[in-house]
């Protein structure tokens, strides 16, 4: 800020740089009360530090005679709104996602023929996600069931199983090479050879 002086929108020269200073000292304070609205210490920093940035370009509409204290903890309560707002947006979108995933099994005459190496490599994936492709790909329990079981959202049971997916994929592909971009049907390179 080159100059620390701003107009309020009475007209009334406000001190800018006094403002943000009252707010810096307050700062434990506010962490405190974001901390206790949203239930994690991380996420009450990273919206306290939004708010410091908005605080600063906005500190112009603090009007002479304001608290600053008080007008910034205008600013914190909007940003836990906003906050559980993304998040609710966020949520429907997976639980969207989730419901989308199919359910099904592939034939036994295909799962028989499926690339070796997808079943050693899976083995290789974060526990969480090796359980999860385990249980909802190959045993096919449904992802609802599977969450249910596990203690998890139905959203966040499709996010670990898109993750999964996406990190054995990337593993296969690593492995398999051009197999695994031209499909892995009666493949042989995960079986010994005879």
């Amino acid at each position: 800020m080159t100059d620390p002086k701003n107009r309020g929108d009475s007209g009334d020269v406000l001190d800018a740089r006094a403002v943000l200073d009252t707010l810096v000292e307050n700062h434990r304070d506010f962490l405190h009360f974001l901390e206790r609205r949203v239930g994690s210490r991380d996420t009450a920093e990273d919206l306290l530090q939004e708010a410091f940035g908005r605080a600063v370009t906005h500190v112009h509409t603090l009007r002479d005679g304001e608290s600053a204290v008080a007008w910034f903890y205008r600013l914190l309560r909007n940003a836990v709104i906003d906050h559980y707002r993304r998040n609710a947006v966020a949520g429907s979108a997976l639980e969207r996602f989730a419901s989308e995933l199919p359910e099904s099994v592939p034939p036994p005459e295909v799962a028989d023929q499926i690339c070796a190496c997808v079943s050693r490599l899976a083995a290789t994936l974060k526990p969480e996600y090796a359980d999860a492709l385990q249980e909802i790909e190959v045993k096919g329990v449904p992802v609802k069931e599977y969450a249910a079981a596990k203690g998890l959202t139905a959203n966040n049971a499709g996010v670990r199983v898109f993750r999964a997916r996406q990190a054995l994929r990337a593993q296969v592909a690593a492995s398999c090479g051009t197999c695994a971009d031209h499909g892995c049907l009666d493949c042989s390179c995960g079986r010994p050879a005879s």
